[in-house]
């Protein structure tokens, strides 16, 4: 795929008068349904260019930190974005430099692969142009006017990312990208999402794929009962016990 990059450098830049805030500050973040708490004062940051993993074991809050992020639920606690309070409503996402794939895609079955990424930003006088241009990125040209539902899995997974960023986000939110994909197209997907973040839009992602998420995130959070167990880069979260422990495994860890 044209996408395709080698790993690139993460540059991260200080919060504070003279530096750059993180992509993504979350600071005591809590969420609670009723009585129970579900995700449970958790802290990390997303700085530009960077791209953060979110994992764990089924349960943990994962997806409900995602959410929180996007404001589909409530939560206590704070989130920055560039230094702005996140939006608390998903109405609000593209306004903060916001961008999200769903876990189920989202695609408009009946619709092209162009009519589908040109769905985000259809009134804007620059639209052929921005939409072409993701297309051509991700090797999507030749596929410009088949309907999505005529393509292959791992097509419609590139239909989709090419719909989020065609908004020109600078933050992307992406919900197990690497979900019912092969080994080939896992491995060309960890590229793209590098050179996604190379480019220097930041990356937050879920994933269950723990080879994925060691080839694609520079840093790793692994949630357990809602809370925070462990954060670090993936050669850290490799041999960490607490992990180990909680999630994955000695032999899948390594």
């Amino acid at each position: 795929m044209k996408i395709l990059g080698e790993r690139h450098p993460v540059n991260r830049l200080p919060a504070g008068p003279h530096g750059e805030h993180p992509r993504l500050a979350v600071s005591g973040l809590t969420v609670r349904f009723g009585g129970l708490t579900a995700v449970d004062d958790v802290s990390f940051d997303v700085h530009p260019g960077e791209v953060v993993a979110l994992i764990g074991p089924n349960g943990a809050g994962k997806t409900t930190l995602f959410n929180a992020v996007c404001g589909l639920v409530a939560w206590q606690g704070r989130v920055d974005i560039d230094g702005r309070p996140a939006p608390r409503r998903t109405a609000d996402l593209h306004g903060h430099g916001l961008a999200r794939t769903l876990q189920g895609l989202g695609l408009f079955a009946g619709l092209t692969v162009r009519e589908n990424v040109l769905a985000p930003i259809a009134t804007m006088r620059t639209a052929d142009a921005r939409v072409a241009e993701q297309l051509d990125k991700l090797d999507l040209t030749a596929m410009a006017d088949v309907p999505v539902s005529a393509l292959s899995y791992p097509d419609r997974k590139r239909a989709a990312l090419a719909r989020a960023l065609v908004t020109d986000p600078r933050l992307l939110l992406l919900d197990e990208p690497a979900g019912g994909l092969g080994a080939d197209d896992i491995a060309d997907l960890a590229g793209i999402i590098q050179t996604i973040a190379g480019g220097g839009c930041s990356v937050l992602l879920v994933e269950h794929h723990v080879d994925f998420v060691m080839k694609a995130a520079d840093q790793i959070v692994v949630l357990d009962f809602g809370r925070c167990i462990a954060r670090g880069t993936p050669d850290q979260i490799r041999v960490d016990p607490r992990v180990e422990e909680a999630y994955l495994g000695v032999k899948a860890i390594a």
